[in-house]
């Protein structure tokens, strides 16, 4: 049975960190990323799934944020993990948006569907508070880089959760794709496997993985694709989902293809009967 968080019709559409407000070619507007700015386009460009990254600061409060420091992004420095919520509190990114807590997303955007990449230990726990109180439980899908954290948020859930492919979990799928005989090596876990076209110089995505998660169930979302011939090729190989920053380029690509219309009235509807 379809988790509720995949039960709206495919490809499935992702903004990346909230789509970064890139312009038609895919050039970043502005460095606003992971910002309620960035997912409030996203949603009105009908998005109805936003991909983020979460962050636990000292005491405990998860923060939607890419980075281990605020360096990069904001007009601040340190590590979010080493300091307090009243200190990440007063950073800005692109000098001029707060860094959104994630139960704030929740709130805001009750009908989307959001993507959550645990970047820390130490998140695994404050995200579970999260879904607890806001019982969020079929709107997100978690993953990470790191399969021993990805395993121990599974364990800790208190309810079914969508998860996608760990590092692990990706090496027994693509294994599992040379020969039906090894077919049984693969996860049956993660819902979808949201993996790289590459991995340095190694192909990750194949039509045999695209073929072999599908007879097992699994949806296969590639990222981060920006360039539309690319999202073409691999729609038209049997890819579920694309995560992009392109956020109005893979939409036009999906209304040409008559794959957009009523996207959003379809997520609400399936979230609600899911």
């Amino acid at each position: 049975m379809t988790h509720a968080y995949l039960s709206s019709p495919v490809p499935v559409a992702l903004a990346h960190r909230g789509g970064w407000l890139t312009d038609d070619q895919g050039v970043r507007s502005t460095e606003l990323e992971n910002t309620a700015v960035a997912f409030q386009h996203a949603v009105d460009l009908g998005y109805t799934y936003l991909e983020t990254d979460v962050h636990a600061t000292s005491d405990g409060v998860l923060m939607a944020f890419h980075d281990r420091t605020l360096d990069r992004t904001t007009d601040r420095g340190g590590a979010i993990g080493d300091l307090p919520f009243s200190e990440v509190s007063r950073a800005r990114v692109g000098g001029r948006e707060p860094v959104p807590l994630l139960e704030d997303l929740l709130g805001s955007w009750p009908s989307a569907r959001f993507n959550i990449d645990l970047k820390a230990d130490a998140a695994v726990l404050p995200l579970i508070r999260v879904l607890r109180r806001t019982g969020a439980w079929d709107r997100v899908c978690v993953g990470s880089f790191d399969q021993q954290r990805l395993d121990l948020a599974r364990r800790l859930f208190d309810r079914p959760v969508a998860t996608s492919c760990g590092p692990a979990d990706v090496v027994r799928l693509r294994v599992a794709s040379l020969s039906p005989l090894l077919r049984p090596l693969a996860s049956r876990a993660p819902v979808c496997a949201q993996i790289p076209l590459w991995q340095g110089s190694f192909p990750v995505l194949s039509r045999d993985l695209i073929r072999t998660a599908h007879r097992l169930g699994i949806q296969v979302h590639v990222w981060t694709v920006n360039d539309p011939q690319v999202m073409e090729r691999l729609l038209n190989a049997g890819v579920d989902g694309i995560v992009t920053d392109n956020t109005t380029a893979l939409k036009r690509l999906l209304a040409d293809r008559g794959q957009w219309a009523d996207r959003a009235t379809a997520a609400g509807r399936t979230l609600q009967n899911g």
